[in-house]
């Protein structure tokens, strides 16, 4: 028997029993079951890859037991913030009529997302201006700046981040970053270490030895958070890199979504940072002291739920809260998303809005930088146009914005994707906010985008190529494992 004989045999037993394995012991969905067999059956040699890469959500409950342990460790004051909230029976507020109340009491039941009554809140769309904001507001910083990115790259932007938070911990400031262990693979093996040596601590979720070979495909900490003495948040889509201010050529202009908070909600961002880094730390774990969740003294503003969904939890209170919106609205659903792959339940909202007379409007890059995620992104667009859905593809740069504005009382912002890798495989935040200024900010940009932006018409969709037929096809087949 020759090796290659060999090694294709070890290939169909492992195929075996990744199916065995696939069939009995994991809970993914149907639909991403008979996927997985469907590759496993017609692409044995490939589909032992891929599945070794990305197919092992069979072990999640047992990887993430420790992350379950943490945070409950603070579900008790949550619990009875949850009670007294929900006996005050929620403030009734012009921005918070009967339906959208019903969905903070879901997402406090569902997330323990409390909600924070007593936010500012400022708007990004634009790269430059979010992170002069947020290095301005580090060089500031006197007690503390933890970070938590699931990208880094080795360019001018993130040169400038890293000696900004160096020249902060050689002043005594406690700087800690959470990375992503394959988000930031393509960073030098010493990238942070004159941060170290300034007294920074460095962090890396799941990393891998073997850099972009990593093992754990699956569950990627895609978060984008920053809190600054636990009085100023950032939340939103922006990495840290040039692209994201519009630097790289392949891209051109980057368009994309974030929120500056200052107020109580900045305590939740914490505290899903906390969580996040006791579980990647391993030793080195955060105290809940005072000075990280300082007393927050501003009254009035605007109400914000920090969500946050991932493999750790069995439902995604993430596309929940994009469902209850959906289901919520009574004039104007708008999204923005670099990834659309809809599962059936959001599929079905979005049509059924539609077809109620709402308008359902969505906004997707015009080029994709996943070329099987856009391809399959696109299929789904076109299946929602016939029911009134209006769509567009953004001629601007790139589109990376992940928003959805409602009746110009309620939005979201975050890092989650409309796709089901944001809905189940990636760890995500997104901030929930119950504001009639920063839903029309939020509206306004969506409008201003439509003047750069071409309308995906039934007529056009129909008039495709049989090449883009055929990509969307391909694609599609393997839009439960995208």
């Amino acid at each position: 028997m020759s090796i290659t004989d060999f090694l294709l045999i070890v290939i169909l037993v492992s195929d075996l029993i990744f199916a065995i394995t696939i069939v009995f012991f994991d809970t993914k969905n149907p639909a991403e079951v008979w996927a997985w067999l469907l590759v496993l059956y017609f692409l044995p040699v490939l589909g032992f890859v891929l599945y070794i890469f990305f197919g092992q959500n069979y072990r999640k409950k047992k990887m993430f037991q420790l992350k379950h342990d943490a945070d409950r460790a603070f579900m008790r004051l949550i619990e009875l913030q949850k009670s007294e909230l929900k006996a005050s029976e929620i403030p009734a507020t012009d921005h918070l009529s009967a339906s959208f109340r019903r969905m903070v009491l879901m997402l406090i039941e569902d997330d323990a997302s409390i909600l924070t009554t007593n936010n500012q809140i400022k708007v990004y769309t634009d790269g430059s201006e979010k992170f002069a904001d947020l290095i301005a507001a580090i060089k500031a910083t006197r007690d503390h700046v933890h970070l938590e990115y699931y990208l880094w790259r080795n360019d001018a932007l993130s040169h400038e981040m890293r000696e900004v938070l160096t020249q902060r911990a050689r002043a005594g400031v406690d700087v800690k970053l959470l990375c992503d262990g394959l988000g930031c693979a393509g960073l030098p093996p010493h990238f942070f270490d004159e941060l170290k040596n300034a007294g920074g601590q460095v962090v890396f979720f799941f990393p891998s030895p073997l850099g972009f070979l990593n093992l754990r495909s699956n569950f990627r900490n895609h978060r984008k958070i920053a809190v600054i003495d636990g009085k100023i948040g950032f939340v939103g889509g922006f990495n840290i890199g040039d692209e994201y201010l519009g630097k790289v050529r392949k891209w051109g202009y980057w368009r994309d979504a974030a929120v500056r908070i200052a107020g109580s909600a900045v305590l939740l961002c914490q505290l899903r940072f906390f969580f996040d880094w006791n579980y990647a730390a391993k030793g080195r774990h955060l105290d809940y002291e005072h000075r990280y969740f300082p007393d927050i003294t501003t009254s009035a503003g605007a109400s914000v739920q920090i969500v946050s969904g991932g493999p750790d939890t069995y439902w995604n209170p993430v596309k929940e809260s994009y469902l209850k919106m959906i289901n919520s609205a009574t004039d104007t659903i708008y999204i923005q998303t670099p990834y659309f792959i809809p599962d059936d339940s959001v599929r079905d909202a979005l049509r059924i809005a539609a077809l109620s007379g709402l308008d359902v409007r969505i906004m997707i890059p015009n080029r994709p930088d996943h070329p099987f995620v856009y391809w399959a992104g696109l299929s789904f667009i076109g299946q929602l146009l016939d029911s009134g859905v209006r769509a567009y593809t953004y001629d601007n740069g790139f589109l990376h914005a992940k928003t959805i504005v409602v009746d110009e009382v309620a939005a979201s912002v975050g890092s989650a994707n409309w796709d089901l890798r944001s809905f189940g495989l990636n760890f995500e935040t997104n901030a929930v906010i119950y504001d009639t200024t920063v839903a029309r900010r939020l509206k306004e940009a969506f409008t201003k985008d439509l003047d750069v932006s071409t309308e995906l018409t039934p007529e056009r969709y129909a008039n495709r190529s049989a090449t883009i037929k055929l990509k969307e096809s391909v694609s599609r087949l393997f839009s439960a494992l995208l």
